[in-house]
């Protein structure tokens, strides 16, 4: 499956952005979905998961009660609403995608990427 983030931008802190991630190619529908962040520096992090039918998601500790992950299968797009955002939310941001099993905020675990989008948050 092929993954296109897009969304990304620059906002002030306490402000929101939408990320989306189109995907084509295969069955959108089969596949956990998950967002994960890369700041300057460091390693790559788990923001959120959804699995493929949207009932169940799982977030990091740093942005649970912000952020909010969605998709929708008919269109076969994934989302991350962010809201009150902080400058340590600035990353560039990868959509994935897996169809095997084991521990979802392992980027290991996922098959496919996308090619990530900027965030940056000032203050």
């Amino acid at each position: 499956v092929q993954l296109q983030a897009y969304g990304g931008g620059l906002v002030q802190a306490g402000g929101s952005l939408r990320l989306s991630c189109a995907a084509s190619g295969r069955t959108f529908s089969n596949y956990v979905m998950a967002w994960f962040r890369q700041a300057p520096g460091k390693e790559r992090e788990f923001v959120a998961a959804i699995s493929w039918s949207g009932v169940i998601t799982y977030y990091a500790d740093s942005v649970k009660g912000r952020f909010t992950i969605s998709r929708d299968n008919a269109k076969s797009t994934l989302f991350l609403q962010m809201n009150s955002l902080k400058p340590e939310d600035t990353a560039i941001y990868y959509c994935a995608a897996r169809s095997g099993s084991g521990t979802y905020y392992r980027p290991g675990n996922y098959d496919y990427w996308g090619q990530g989008t900027q965030v940056t948050v000032s203050s």
